[in-house]
């Protein structure tokens, strides 16, 4: 056999394909990092042994140039937790190491927070963080002396962060998605903004209340889970049993609780409610989306359709009213969705509807199903090219929010035979917290850091 021999090629000329790839951010123009540190190494002089603690981190966050309340992050990520202070020498070590290796706010903060060897952000490691500013947020002074509340709301803002920001559905915050995400713009303003409610995209105290005195209505038993029966109580049994089961498949929860035992968690809680009262948002249209795609081919078929309408016509029947026929309730739908391929929706569709919230209730909320029924199409439509000022969730929660402290001011005065100041906010507040330690079991359970039970992502990947 006779070996061929290799044709040698002529030399290619090489060429420099600039780095397009920065997954820790682009580097900007040469930064002074001694600088930097020369500014960090003044502001530790100030303090005794040149040791900062937790209260100090403050004015050493803003000598690194960081937001004030990232100031639990750096003092944690430089050994604080362990031994109460951080000397100058090893935050110097640390801080140095992050600007040679973290371009931008995103790629730092996920340093700051994750374990060795990550390099993307879990559930647990926002729990250090939050218990800084609950800690020491002004907005949130009224909690201090009651640490039971502490894990409770820390667990509904890591709920909300994951919700908004991890729109892989993976479990896993990573760099690129905390950069398109306003999470950080958001971890900035608490420092400015006094009023922790005014941020009601993850901090507000008031859209924590509402959620967990409506997850406490359900759970009867107290022990922070509620099953089937529980959830189908939810809004006066507006919600179908056919989605409900569909919720307890595991198409949308964490853990394995919901299979087991036929439970869902408070955190799950947390993204049932955001996702009934706002249909309108990327991660509530792929909420119901996977509850609804019931083989999970990324298509909603007209079989899945008709499956979920036949018990809203049962409703119906049982309230008198008379149900439209599947057909020309699926003519409007797809006349709503303009789907892109006959015969079926996808999530792709569902997200250029403008009217999703409509599309969804007609399949499994009767009573906004009816709402809608009763609105002139017409006047639906017209609203499509108008920019929503205030999102239906914060809607909800502040209406939600209104009724319950009214009702504790009602209750109030029953008990203590006098008019209830509600003009003023603190005083408000103090009654607040009163009646749902005085009034609310669940809020008695005691709670330390260690104990905040946030349950493990296991999703699959996301439809598109």
């Amino acid at each position: 056999i006779q070996t061929k021999k290799e044709e040698t090629l002529p030399p290619s000329l090489s060429q420099n394909i600039p780095t397009f790839y920065f997954p820790r951010g682009c580097p900007k123009e040469k930064v002074n990092i001694d600088a930097v540190i020369a500014k960090i190494e003044r502001t530790f002089s100030e303090f005794p042994k040149e040791r900062a603690t937790l209260e100090d981190m403050g004015k050493v966050a803003k000598a690194c140039d960081c937001p004030l309340y990232w100031k639990g992050p750096l003092f944690y990520c430089a050994g604080g937790e362990r031994t109460g202070y951080v000397s100058v020498h090893k935050f110097v070590a640390m801080w140095r190491k992050i600007l040679q290796t973290c371009y931008d706010d995103a790629a730092k903060f996920v340093h700051l927070l994750m374990n060795p060897g990550c390099n993307y952000l879990v559930q647990e490691d926002f729990i250090p963080f939050l218990q800084d500013v609950v800690n020491s947020h002004p907005g949130l002074s009224f909690l201090k002396e009651a640490s039971e509340f502490h894990s409770r709301y820390i667990t509904t803002v890591i709920q909300r962060i994951f919700y908004t920001v991890n729109r892989s559905w993976s479990g896993k915050i990573t760099c690129n998605e905390l950069r398109k995400s306003n999470f950080l713009q958001n971890v900035a303003l608490l420092e400015e903004e006094a009023d922790i409610n005014q941020l009601t995209e993850y901090f507000s105290y008031e859209h924590f209340y509402v959620i967990y005195c409506k997850f406490w209505e359900l759970d009867t038993d107290h022990d922070l889970y509620i099953d089937r029966k529980d959830l189908a109580r939810h809004n006066d049994h507006a919600i179908s049993n056919r989605m409900i089961e569909r919720i307890f498949s595991g198409a949308v929860t964490r853990g394995r609780k919901a299979q087991k035992d036929g439970k869902i968690s408070y955190a799950d809680f947390v993204w049932f409610l955001i996702s009934e009262e706002d249909k309108k948002t990327p991660t509530s249209i792929e909420y119901w989306f996977r509850c609804m795609d019931l083989d999970g081919d990324g298509a909603l078929s007209m079989y899945e359709l008709e499956y979920f309408y036949e018990e809203q016509c049962q409703k119906l029947d049982n309230m008198a009213i008379e149900p439209l026929p599947f057909e020309d309730c699926l003519c409007q739908m797809l006349d709503l969705v303009k789907p892109q391929h006959e015969g079926k929706i996808t999530l792709h569709d569902l997200k250029r509807c403008k009217l999703s919230n409509v599309f969804f209730d007609t399949f499994f909320n009767i009573e906004k199903y009816l709402d809608h029924e009763q609105k002139d199409q017409f006047m639906l439509r017209d609203g499509e090219g108008e920019s929503q000022e205030i999102s239906d969730w914060e809607k909800y929660a502040a209406e939600e929010y209104d009724i319950l402290v009214a009702e504790e001011a009602a209750t109030d005065q029953w008990n203590d035979g006098y008019e209830a100041e509600l003009n003023a906010v603190d005083h408000q507040k103090a009654n607040v917290l009163k009646y749902q330690m005085e009034k609310r079991p669940l809020f008695e359970m005691p709670s330390h850091l260690a104990d905040v039970d946030l349950d493990e992502y296991d999703y699959e990947e996301d439809f598109e």
